[in-house]
């Protein structure tokens, strides 16, 4: 495939998968970044162990958006053309990885966004709820303001096209931050496909830590960061910092 291309795996506390998702990861791809953001469960040290990644790691826990920004970051740095990310907990399939570079290149897209909703597989989990519920919502909105027509926000299984990742600016930290980039691309007007991935849901019980597990919370947490993100775009895009949600 004549594309240079870098997959990124943002890890934290995943000392139970992160070998196998790796050792699949490996067998699909050449360039592997690992962002090991302060894990303390013994993460740092099985990736330590390996040879066949590259490794960036936070001394202390970030959030997840900090090591997405961080592997942005990296990818611009070393000259990569496209981006792919992909979680470390078993819910991304490391076969689809070819995929979505190949999306990337034919379509020409600044973003290929995968989506758990775009059409059923027969190996299909059934979301939890008040994700299913939560993640309807915050699509459903982003679209009207937007003018995109995504049907799963929320997918941390992406190609991107690391040129147009250099006109984002991105601040949030957390796992808000794709909405805070789903502003921006909407301002720098960069051009999106969904790909359809199987939904998989290994624990139905992982936790997003403290507050935001109380669903209303993090829903506030969400309409917070996407309010902030519409106010602090440049005049240039003045139609959308006068947008308000929730």
């Amino acid at each position: 495939m004549e594309c240079k291309y870098l997959v990124a795996l943002p890890v934290f506390n995943e000392v139970t998968s992160v070998n196998s998702v790796l050792d699949e990861v490996a067998r699909h791809c050449d360039q592997i970044l690992v962002v090991d953001d302060g894990s303390s469960d013994g993460t740092s040290e099985l990736l330590e162990e390996r040879d066949d990644i590259l490794l960036v790691k936070h001394p202390v826990n970030r959030g997840y958006g900090a090591a997405l920004e961080t592997a942005f970051e990296y990818g611009a740095e070393h000259g990569f053309e496209v981006l792919v990310t992909i979680d470390c907990d078993g819910q991304h399939e490391p076969q689809r990885i070819q995929e979505f570079v190949r999306k990337s290149i034919q379509s020409d897209a600044d973003i290929v966004s995968g989506s758990r909703y775009l059409k059923s597989f027969d190996e299909d989990s059934p979301p939890p709820e008040q994700r299913r519920v939560i993640n309807h919502q915050v699509t459903k909105k982003l679209n009207q303001r937007l003018g995109y027509h995504l049907t799963d926000a929320f997918c941390g299984f992406k190609a991107y096209r690391v040129q147009a990742l250099a006109k984002l600016k991105l601040t949030e930290t957390g796992y808000a931050m794709p909405l805070e980039l789903w502003v921006q691309a909407a301002c720098n007007k960069l051009t999106v496909v969904e790909v359809a991935v199987p939904r998989i849901y290994l624990d139905e019980s992982r936790s997003f830590g403290g507050k935001l597990d109380d669903p209303e919370t993090r829903l506030d947490y969400y309409y917070q960061v996407m309010n902030q993100a519409f106010a602090a775009l440049p005049s240039d895009c003045e139609k959308l910092k006068s947008i308000r949600v929730g």
